[in-house]
């Protein structure tokens, strides 16, 4: 029971990220600001955003259960992975103000490689300290999802 608590947490919190991201992108891509902003040709339509970070979340979510399970009866290890996965999601949630609210591309763009190189952090050190690649399928479709975003915010940053 307590490990499914532990999973429903971390879920609420980073779902709860999401909400927040959400609700600083405002109007998003229907704004008159996004629709005139260039956009890569291989930019998705506006559903598959939602269901991306639907799957990231799950993901990540797995990844930080399965880590702060293997670090429970090791404290300073676990508050180590708390930190981390506290930086990786203030990341996470502030690249939405920086793009949708602030239209601060740029910095959005070396915010959100930022994100990439935090989710490599965390899978390298996971790996190191676990010895195995478990955790690291849960930050896969971060890894996939990432560098597709980083490619549309590029574009748009640089056309």
């Amino acid at each position: 029971m307590k490990k499914l608590l532990l999973f429903l947490a971390i879920l609420a919190i980073n779902f709860g990220g999401l909400a927040i991201g959400g609700w600083f992108t405002g109007p998003g891509v229907q704004s008159d600001w996004y629709a005139n902003l260039p956009q890569a040709p291989w930019t998705p339509p506006g559903w598959v955003f939602g269901a991306a970070w639907t799957v990231v979340m799950f993901g990540f979510s797995g990844f930080c259960f399965d880590v702060l399970s293997k670090t429970k009866d090791q404290p300073t290890s676990r508050n180590l992975w708390t930190r981390r996965f506290i930086i990786a999601w203030i990341l996470n949630v502030g690249w939405n103000p920086l793009f949708f609210t602030l239209h601060w591309v740029g910095l959005a763009l070396a915010e959100i490689v930022l994100l990439f190189g935090t989710i490599t952090w965390l899978a390298y050190a996971s790996k190191r300290q676990f010895g195995d690649n478990r955790s690291f399928w849960g930050l896969a479709p971060y890894f996939i999802w990432l560098c597709i975003a980083i490619s549309l915010n590029a574009y748009s940053a640089w056309v």
